[in-house]
């Protein structure tokens, strides 16, 4: 069944990720803010970064963890609107659906296993780094290139 879907696409160049120890790092370069997703909002995050259906993100977390279906896609759309609103993802429809890959592991073992409690993902937001990011002294070069100091 063909069906219209959403498409997931993190704003590269301009955005970077990274996860460490379960919680997702987000930079968005242009504007010198960055921030954190923990539990929840990381799986989501991943599933995000994957390219992956918003149903299929979905099922994923129904599956992993212990909450209704509708408090679990309440939380995921409310996410999914404010990494848009902060441009750190964008959306593209397409009548296509990507499958959800039945075989992962992550999906087969956490079917018989108990359920991970459910909190609320949070997009924490931080602005410090601004003026760090805009004291780069990469952007700030001659021709002799850096770390050769200006004269």
């Amino acid at each position: 069944m063909i069906e219209t879907s959403e498409k997931f696409k993190i704003n590269s160049p301009k955005v970077v990720h990274e996860m460490i120890d379960g919680e997702v790092v987000i930079v968005n370069l242009d504007r010198g803010d960055y921030y954190s997703l923990v539990k929840a909002g990381a799986d989501i995050w991943e599933g995000l970064a994957k390219g992956m259906a918003r149903v299929d993100i979905l099922e994923n977390m129904v599956q992993r963890y212990d909450a209704s279906r509708e408090n679990i896609e309440t939380a995921l759309d409310d996410l999914i609107e404010k990494l848009e609103l902060e441009e750190l993802i964008t959306i593209e429809k397409t009548d296509e659906a990507i499958p959800l890959n039945i075989t992962d592991n992550q999906s087969e073992t956490k079917v018989n296993a108990e359920k991970l409690s459910f909190e609320i993902p949070t997009l924490q937001k931080y602005t410090d780094m601004e003026e760090l990011l805009a004291l780069d002294p990469i952007h700030e070069v001659d021709e002799m290139g850096w770390p050769n100091a200006k004269q």
